[in-house]
Order: C-alpha cells, then structure tokens, then sequence
C-alpha cells in the first residue's frame, strides 16, 4: 500500500469503526474540562520537591522591557512561538519535603491575583499536601505574587502553624515607614501588601540573612537586583546541588535568551542584569537543575551557555519522581 491510498483508506476506516461503535452501544465516556491538577515532583538527593501551578496573569508587551525596543521584544516572543499581543506569566512555587517537614518556597497570588490565577490551593491539596500541616514558609522576596498567598484577603491566616522566614534587607527595605512615604504613588501598594500580609505577625517573622541555611538543605543566597533583598536558594543533598532562581528572569524566552534586558519589575536594573548574568553563568558552568518562579510549568531546567546570552532546556517529563 502506496502512501497516497494509506491516506485515502484512513477516514474509510475511521467511519467504520465508529459505526461498529454505534452498532455496539458503547458511548464515549464523558470528558472532563480544564487540564490535570498542576503538580510535578522530582526529587534533589533525598528533598522531594513539587512544583505548584498558580496559573497566569497577561502582560501587555508596551513598556514591559524597558531598555529594548518593541519590535525586538516581539521578535524575541516569535521565535519562542508566543503571542505577541501579551506575554503569559506563570506563576510556580515550590514545596520541599525534607527531614520530615513540609517546607514551602513562596505562596503565590492568594485571592488577590488576576482572575486567571488562584489555582493554587487546588493544585496543592490534589498534591496530597494539607496547608494545616505545613511547618516553614520561606519568603523569596516580597512582591504581592510572592507572598500574598500567605494571607487571604479576608485576613484569613492560609498556614495557621507555619514558621514565616524573610530576608532581612528585603524587610528592612519595605518595612520602613519613611521609605514608603517617600515612595511615588504608583509604587505605594508594593509596600502596603507586606504590611497587610506581615503586619498581624510581625513579632513571629523569623528574618534570615544571606549565607544562611534557612531549613536544612536550603541556603539563601543574595540575588538583589529585582528587589533590594531578594534570594535564590541553593538545594543540596546527598551530592545533589540545585537552585531555585526565584525572580532572577522572568519569562526564560526574553530574559535567558537576552539577560541585559531588564523587566519593569526591576527595582535596580542595573543590579538585577549583574545577578542575571552572574548566577547564569553559574548554573551554566555547573549543570545545575534549576527552577523558575516564571518559566512555563514545571518551570524547572537546565541553563545552556549560547552566543551572548543562554537557552533554557526545560526538563523531560517523567512519571518517576
């Protein structure tokens, strides 16, 4: 059989077996909407780590990167066959179980996020995780997309029995009351979301400097640049290194791909392309998994060494964790 009579057989046979199918009875199992629950887990020696999906929020491409001309930026989301009306932004934290504890890296957007976030708590619990039960919350920086999931808008408490551990510059940075009233209006509602989140605990936060481990197996490393405080941390155990790069980049396709691009979010742009450079060249050289707050989920990798910037080549599916 010849390619040209293959193709002509196949919507023969098609019709044939669905009217087999009729004649027999049989209906097609009813099929339900949306996507799986979104959890990846995989393990760094003995810390098993999952990721959690908290959907997506759209950002408009004018004005998003402000040291590129649109056209490139456009350019730059073409090749990455993304839409060049809007970038998607994922969010994605994660939860390590270590030494017996639940330890969680971030809390996403809460019910304070676009209406296209919110997932969260969903993908949590289908997980087989229990916000009740979680012991550590450790704080990458504090962007409302961060940390905003540690407490409703409500006032409701999401990890009534967690330990809450923050940088200490980045505090020190958006706690400070002469600061925000210095602040241009536009950025005062980043300075009010830590104090709606932190403020009722403020006397329990456990504040870490850079260096150290936070949790057994997780140290803080500084990362500053996107915020003044902000951390990465390193995972290790039983030889096993990697690193969750929190905010360094944001979506991998613009800000791997070109790293002296800076992202509006940035409060120091300047620092924030020096940390890019710096901790990709790392991981590059090092082969280190790494994962992403923004990268497409499961938002974790490796970082590829290409011309003058990087590749992000995401890791291959495994049911195996």
């Amino acid at each position: 059989m010849n390619r040209r009579t293959l193709l002509a057989a196949a919507p023969m046979a098609a019709a044939s077996g669905a009217g087999t199918a009729v004649a027999q009875g049989s209906a097609a199992p009813e099929r339900p909407a949306g996507q799986a629950p979104g959890f990846y887990r995989y393990k760094v020696g003995d810390i098993e780590v999952t990721a959690i999906h908290d959907g997506f929020a759209p950002r408009a491409l004018e004005g998003f990167i402000r040291n590129a001309d649109l056209a490139d930026v456009k350019r730059a989301m073409a090749e990455a066959f993304l839409p060049e009306a809007a970038l998607p932004i994922t969010f994605t934290t994660l939860v390590l179980r270590t030494g017996g504890r639940t330890v969680l890296i971030d809390a996403g957007n809460g019910d304070a996020g676009a209406p296209t976030t919110g997932s969260w708590m969903g993908n949590f619990r289908a997980a087989g995780f229990d916000p009740a039960t979680v012991d550590t919350v450790i704080v990458s920086h504090f962007h409302g997309d961060h940390i905003n999931g540690l407490r409703l808008k409500d006032g409701t408490a999401v990890f009534p029995k967690a330990t809450i551990t923050v940088p200490e510059p980045e505090w020190a940075f958006w706690m400070d009351d002469g600061r925000m009233a210095a602040a241009p209006d536009a950025t005062k509602p980043a300075f009010a979301a830590p104090r709606r989140v932190f403020g009722p605990i403020a006397k329990d936060i456990v504040r870490f400097e850079p260096g150290r481990e936070v949790v057994p197996g997780v140290t803080a490393l500084p990362a500053y640049g996107h915020t003044p405080g902000h951390m990465a941390f390193a995972l290790t155990s039983g030889g096993a290194r990697f690193m969750a790069v929190s905010d360094i980049t944001n979506h991998p396709a613009l800000f791997v791909r070109n790293p002296d691009w800076s992202a509006v979010f940035d409060v120091d742009a300047d620092t924030a392309r020096q940390t890019r450079r710096r901790m990709l060249d790392m991981v590059a050289a090092d082969r280190m998994q790494v994962a992403f707050y923004h990268a497409p989920f499961p938002a974790t990798g490796h970082v590829a060494k290409e011309g003058n910037g990087f590749r992000f080549v995401p890791v291959q599916w495994t049911p195996a964790t």
